[in-house]
């Protein structure tokens, strides 16, 4: 490595991000649901989801600390063994470039068998998908219906541009938010798996598989969020 780049890899090794917690669980949804997971989960959100389960991770909370991408990246390394890494937040993606830098990062960490980015539709994901070329990098993009509040807040053309080993997520609340799932998948066809998961308290996953049946989508797959079922669905760091 010329000096140049050492100096910039340096630098981008430098950069400090908001956070919010480290952790080590199992992955309580999508593809790799149940695999043991760090969870690295940054703070900040562009969004307002009304029934958002994170809102300690944006403001007029305040940053519980920040870190530097190495520092990141040795703890992950050095305290947890899971092979998989899910970048979340708040909005993980959040910071552009310096989010970009991360996930690179983490990428690059050897053992690391696949690194899923939890992003929330509001982010434009060309810029990412340009940049970072690792194989292991895949995201989740959490597409929010109307009963999210957000709806209006999404970029469309990021279904295009996700590919099969991504995933794209409905969480759905009502009928409404069922059928407005239904037609975004017609109009913005996509790669990626589409998964509908239900908001437990206004559509139980029972309905939410009839209305799946009785729709006939055969390529949806039904996202139930294990670590609901496992632990109290407001304990932190599980």
């Amino acid at each position: 490595m010329s000096m140049q780049n050492n100096t910039a890899e340096q630098e981008k090794r430098s950069i400090r991000l908001p956070m919010v917690e480290i952790f080590e669980t199992v992955e309580g949804e999508g593809t790799r649901a149940g695999f043991p997971t760090v969870f690295v989960r940054l703070f900040g959100c562009n969004l307002r989801c009304v029934w958002c389960d994170t809102k300690y991770s944006y403001p007029p909370a305040e940053a519980e600390f920040t870190m530097t991408i190495e520092d990141i990246v040795a703890e992950v390394t050095q305290k947890y063994k899971a092979e998989h890494i899910c970048m979340t937040g708040g909005e993980p993606l959040l910071y552009g470039s310096r989010s970009g830098a991360l996930l690179q990062a983490l990428c690059d960490i050897d053992r690391m068998k696949d690194v899923h980015v939890e992003t929330n539709g509001a982010i434009d994901l060309a810029p990412f998908l340009r940049d970072i070329a690792s194989p292991k990098a895949r995201y989740i993009m959490d597409y929010k219906l109307p009963d999210s509040g957000e709806n209006e807040t999404m970029i469309h053309e990021n279904f295009a541009l996700l590919r099969e080993q991504d995933e794209v997520k409905f969480v759905i609340a009502s009928d409404r938010d069922f059928d407005a799932a239904v037609e975004t998948l017609a109009k913005y066809p996509t790669k990626a798996l589409a998964m509908f998961s239900p908001v437990w308290e206004s559509m139980p996953p029972a309905r939410l598989v009839e209305k799946m049946l009785a729709s006939g989508l055969t390529g949806v797959k039904l996202n139930m969020q294990l670590h609901k079922i496992i632990w109290d669905p407001a304990k932190r760091g599980v």
